[in-house]
């Protein structure tokens, strides 16, 4: 993994602290999540760890976290990090990365929530997943409004300031609102 993004890491948990915000993240003690979960706790904030109890019995949770709540599966894990977080800040990652994130997306479209998506988008990795979507725009599978779901952070500073300034829109059911039902 390049070092831009351990060093974003790290400028993430040192900005939450700063900001007073608690973290609450997947609960490991490896990767960017360590790096980010380090940070937070080098610059006095609270770390909140949700894993599953597979991740504890392979021994890569975070045991110095102010709490961690050890769940059964993932499916309970994201769950409650939906539910306490107060917003969603994704850094560069893998398979599961990229699935929770689609995953907060949905259940923000779909209404379940009205939190702050941002995808801190360093060194563009997360680029050809937006050219996805902008296909799936293209070719008419996903609304051109689903672009408002989240923000797209170039810096931490970006993503900070639109934590800082975001005011969630009124919910609507604008998603569902020109499909045709089955009777038609």
């Amino acid at each position: 993994m390049a070092q831009a993004y351990f060093d974003a890491g790290a400028q993430v948990g040192e900005a939450m602290a700063k900001n007073g915000w608690a973290l609450v993240y997947g609960g490991n003690s490896v990767g960017l999540m360590k790096t980010v979960a380090d940070a937070v706790r080098l610059h006095g904030g609270r770390v909140v760890g949700i894993t599953p109890q597979l991740m504890v019995d392979k021994g890569i949770h975070d045991a110095l976290a102010d709490e961690l709540v050890v769940t059964n599966d993932m499916r309970d894990r994201k769950a409650l990090m939906e539910q306490r977080g107060d917003a969603f800040l994704t850094l560069p990652g893998g398979l599961g990365t990229l699935e929770e994130i689609f995953e907060i997306i949905v259940g923000k479209q779909l209404g379940y929530h009205d939190k702050a998506i941002v995808l801190l988008n360093i060194n563009g990795y997360f680029t050809p997943m937006l050219e996805m979507i902008e296909h799936g725009i293209e070719q008419k599978f996903i609304k051109a409004r689903a672009r408002g779901l989240y923000f797209v952070a170039g810096t931490v500073e970006e993503a900070m300031e639109h934590f800082k300034v975001y005011r969630p829109a009124p919910m609507a059911d604008k998603w569902t609102e020109d499909v045709p039902s089955a009777a038609e």
